[in-house]
C-alpha cells in the first residue's frame, strides 16, 4: 500500500513535469507515460554526458600540457605554468558547464524521451522505474568500482610477470623513437 501511494505522489508530481518538458515529440502521450518516461530519464543520468564530453577533452589537453611544460618549461616555472593552464581550463568547464547541462537536458526531453515513450508500454516503463529506483541496484552499482578494482588487482598481480617486461621495452622502444624524432 506504501509502494502504491508512493507511485501515486511520483506520478502526480510527475506530470506537471513531464506535461512542459516532454511537449516536443511526446504529442498524444498521456501524461502519466510522460511521468514515467520522466522517472526513467530521471535515473539514466544521461544528463551528465554532455558535461563528460567537455570535461574529457579538457583533461586530455590538461595532460598534453603536462608533458610539454615537463619537457620544455624550465623547472622554476612548471609549477607556475601548469597552475595558471589549469586555472585557465576549469575557468572555461565552469563557464561551458550550465550552458551545455542545459543543451543536454533539452536534447534528452526531445530525443530520448519520445524514444523511450515509442519503444516501452506504460507497464514496461513501470518495471524499468522500478528497476532503476532499487535499493538493490544501487547498492550494486555501489559495489561495482570496488569490484572492478579487484578484477583490476588481480589481473595486475597474475599477469605483471609477463607484461612489465614487454611494458618497459615497449616504452624503450617509444623512447628511442621520439629521441631519434627530436634528433636527441
Amino acid at each position: 500500500m506504501l509502494r502504491t501511494m508512493w507511485m501515486t505522489m511520483a506520478l502526480g508530481a510527475g506530470v506537471g513535469l513531464a506535461a512542459g518538458a516532454h511537449a516536443e515529440g511526446m504529442t498524444g502521450v498521456s501524461p502519466a507515460k510522460q511521468a514515467l518516461v520522466q522517472r526513467v530519464l530521471d535515473k539514466m543520468g544521461l544528463e551528465s554526458v554532455g558535461l563528460q564530453m567537455l570535461q574529457a577533452p579538457v583533461a586530455d589537453m590538461l595532460r598534453q600540457s603536462r608533458v610539454v611544460v615537463q619537457s620544455r618549461v624550465p623547472a622554476d616555472k612548471q609549477d607556475a605554468t601548469m597552475k595558471d593552464i589549469t586555472a585557465e581550463a576549469t575557468t572555461f568547464v565552469e563557464q561551458e558547464s550550465a550552458g551545455l547541462r542545459t543543451s543536454t537536458r533539452a536534447i534528452v526531453q526531445s530525443s530520448v524521451a519520445p524514444l523511450l515513450a515509442q519503444k516501452f508500454s506504460e507497464e514496461e516503463l513501470k518495471q524499468l522505474a522500478g528497476i532503476l529506483e532499487s535499493p538493490v541496484l544501487a547498492k550494486f552499482e555501489s559495489v561495482v568500482p570496488e569490484m572492478k578494482k579487484a578484477v583490476g588487482d588481480n589481473v595486475a598481480k597474475a599477469n605483471a610477470a609477463q607484461i612489465q617486461p614487454k611494458m618497459t621495452a615497449l616504452q624503450n622502444r617509444v623512447g628511442l623513437k621520439l629521441r631519434a624524432a627530436v634528433g636527441q
